[in-house]
């Protein structure tokens, strides 16, 4: 009988114990907060510190004088993706993302150790901002894209357009007649659109022929490609809502060597998922945070990024806003110009 309280007694305590402490977030996806995404991150951080060495020898040749509070990790320059590989697994990845590499300078590799995540990141951060991607007829103009191999976007739209299980939707090469007449056609019935196209292509579009799109999203992500003169966004996203008669142009922030997206539903600001953040450094001192809401380099941390670098210091030039949304505002001199940036102002 003794024996028999006392083992109550215990299960009791446990069970309290298991009532009253956090339970450790176990998918980055499950990151709902600051906390929750600061334990990740740290967790990660150790494992990448560790296992991929790359990141690895940069961290430990740069020691502890990079910690604060507003960076406070080393974030890797994103040139280290052209160079080596920058994984924190062993063995062979199911896939390898490539850039354009437009500028002869070479391309950046993201070596993939699951195709699982990347599909999770784009899902579940496209459903967070625009709902079930079920409801859209997506048309995709990513004619540079198409045209190359490797491509992480493409691979992501795809995707997007076989769950969106409308019949109308696909791919646009040079066929721009035919989603000329597919628009306005499924502006009169009514559905929902979604419009991604690459910057110079939906130029080429709204040049051929006028819309006036009542039920569609329009989502640029970037790009001239060396096919037309740069502009600043304000000018291209004008451009756009005349020629297409909408209020805003929404607009994506993704790369090769990340595995989310931030997007701007107009207006130029960004938005991340909850397991994706931006920083700002300083222009002239890369290891040093950029004072609040002045430009500097663009620094993410995108958790999704698990099997690589999490860390990532970029080329492209930002602010962060108030709010904690972020705008891109061009790149950095001598960077070269990679297909998913934006356009510089």
């Amino acid at each position: 009988m003794h024996k028999t309280k006392l083992i109550i007694k215990i299960l009791r305590v446990d069970h309290t114990f298991a009532l009253t402490r956090k339970p450790m977030v176990k998918s980055v996806f499950d990151i709902s907060n600051s906390r929750e995404f600061n334990e990740v991150a740290d967790r990660i951080f150790s494992i990448q510190k560790k296992n991929n060495p790359v990141y690895g020898e940069f961290t430990e040749r740069l020691g502890s004088s990079v910690a604060s509070a507003e960076m406070p990790y080393p974030f890797l320059p994103i040139e280290f993706f052209k160079s080596a590989e920058v994984k924190s697994f062993e063995g062979d990845p199911e896939v390898v993302f490539t850039s354009s590499g437009t500028s002869g300078d070479g391309t950046s590799r993201h070596f993939v150790k699951r195709l699982s995540q990347y599909e999770k990141a784009f899902q579940i951060g496209f459903h967070q901002f625009y709902g079930d991607v079920s409801e859209y007829t997506i048309l995709a103009l990513l004619p540079s894209y198409l045209e190359r191999e490797g491509s992480s976007l493409i691979y992501m739209v795809d995707r997007l357009i076989e769950k969106s299980e409308k019949p109308d939707s696909g791919f646009y090469l040079d066929n721009l007649e035919e989603l000329t007449s597919r628009l306005k056609y499924l502006n009169q019935s009514g559905e929902k659109v979604l419009l991604i196209g690459v910057s110079f292509a939906l130029l080429d579009l709204v040049e051929r022929s006028s819309f006036n799109l009542k039920n569609t999203i329009v989502m640029e992500t970037g790009g001239m490609k060396g096919r037309r003169k740069e502009v600043t966004r304000k000018e291209l996203h004008q451009v756009l809502q005349s020629g297409f008669g909408v209020d805003q142009i929404h607009s994506e922030y993704g790369m090769t060597e990340l595995l989310s997206q931030a997007y701007s539903l107009g207006s130029g600001r960004f938005v991340c998922p909850p397991w994706m953040r931006v920083f700002i450094r300083e222009v002239n001192d890369p290891l040093q945070p950029a004072a609040e809401g002045k430009t500097g380099g663009i620094n993410v941390i995108d958790l999704a990024n698990e099997d690589s670098c999490a860390f990532i210091a970029t080329q492209d030039l930002g602010r962060v806003c108030p709010d904690g949304s972020f705008e891109v505002l061009g790149r950095f001199d001598q960077a070269d110009v990679r297909g998913c940036n934006l356009m510089v102002v």
